[in-house]
Parts: C-alpha cells; structure tokens; sequence
C-alpha cells in the first residue's frame, strides 16, 4: 500500500483549482489531511457566492472543522496551489493547523509579504510542492481573461 505523499495531495489540490477556473473562479484549490485521509476539499467561489471571504482555505477550514467536530484542526495539513492571503492566514491560525503546504508564492497578496507572523508559531510551512504546475494554472487562467 503506497502512503500518499505531498505530491500526491497537491495534485488534487489542483483538481480544486481547476474545477474553480471551469466556473470563472480565480483557480485556486485547497484540501486538509487528517491522518493521510482528505477530510475536506475546496476551491475559491468568491463570485459564485458573491462573497468575498469565500477563498479555498476558508471553505477548506469550514468543511474540516465540521467533519471533524472541533475548531482546531492542530493535527491536520492544509494544501493549497497558492501562498495564502492575511485573511486565510488569520483564519489557519485560529484553526491552529499543524502545517501549511503551498504551490507557489503570491508575491503581491500572500500572507508572507504583509502579515509573515501571521501563522500559529507551532504550523510548519512547506512552499514550492508543484510550484511551477500550480503557477502556471494561475497565469493561463488570467491570460484567457485578458
């Protein structure tokens, strides 16, 4: 039996931002892993739900907390295929999230650049885990729409 790996849970992380660009939603695609297991999965649908909260990440983090009864989902990994923004990085430290996992960086709102101490200081990060796939799903997306 092969132990999926972070390769594996971003591959269906980009399935989540894929399904998101099919709707016209900024491609960007989240799930949490409890024990190996996906317990939730996401995508952004900012304007499907005319909601500006409704990132990947945030619905991601919904999704876990209900599946598994508890706020904090300490002992859980967040994957998503782009850096998070302050917002969603607020919202993974009150989740106290054991570990975040990202594709690739987002130079102009990812938490890193405005808010760096955002995070819980027990969440380990982990950045670049199919960096260039997650990227370049990001770039054709915004290429189609110009």
């Amino acid at each position: 039996m092969n132990i999926p790996d972070d390769i594996y849970f971003m591959q269906q992380a980009l399935k989540e931002a894929q399904l998101a660009s099919n709707k016209g939603e900024v491609p960007i695609g989240a799930i949490i892993v409890c024990n190996n297991c996906i317990i939730a999965r996401a995508h952004n649908q900012t304007e499907q739900l005319n909601d500006p909260t409704a990132h990947a990440e945030m619905l991601a983090i919904t999704s876990a907390a209900n599946m598994l009864g508890a706020k904090y989902l300490t002992n859980c990994s967040l994957y998503v295929t782009v850096e998070p923004c302050v917002m969603c990085a607020g919202a993974i430290a009150w989740a106290q999230l054991g570990r975040l996992i990202y594709g690739t960086p987002d130079e102009k709102k990812g938490y890193s650049v405005y808010a760096p101490s955002a995070l819980h200081p027990k969440t380990t990060v982990k950045k670049g885990i199919l960096e260039h796939e997650c990227a370049s799903e990001l770039l054709s997306f915004f290429r189609r729409r110009r």
